[in-house]
């Protein structure tokens, strides 16, 4: 097998702000808020919600929202991703497993 027959490595690694740990389905999953950068919109802050199991299986990395948070200010930003509760966290993480 060649390398470009070969599937990249999983993301395994946070890219952003640890938020809460939450269990869902007998597992332990890091959240992270991952800003964004977008040189089209300096005035906003734009951010993701990233999983992380904490018993990876071998190919199995990072889960990714896709942006969910807008804000003007960091602040607000952090305020709103802060707002999310453990509810809100498995809901998203199930959309993303499913």
């Amino acid at each position: 097998m060649s390398s470009e027959d070969q599937a990249p490595a999983p993301d395994r690694e946070p890219r952003g702000q640890h938020l809460a740990t939450i269990s869902h389905e007998g597992r332990f999953w890091d959240v992270y808020l991952e800003f964004e950068e977008d040189a089209r919109r300096p005035d906003s802050f734009r951010a993701r919600l990233a999983f992380s199991p904490g018993d990876p299986a071998d190919d199995e990395g990072m889960r990714r929202t896709t942006v969910v948070i807008i804000e003007d200010t960091f602040d607000d930003a952090i305020r709103k991703a802060r707002g999310f509760d453990d509810r809100h966290l498995a809901a998203l993480l199930r959309s993303l497993l499913d």
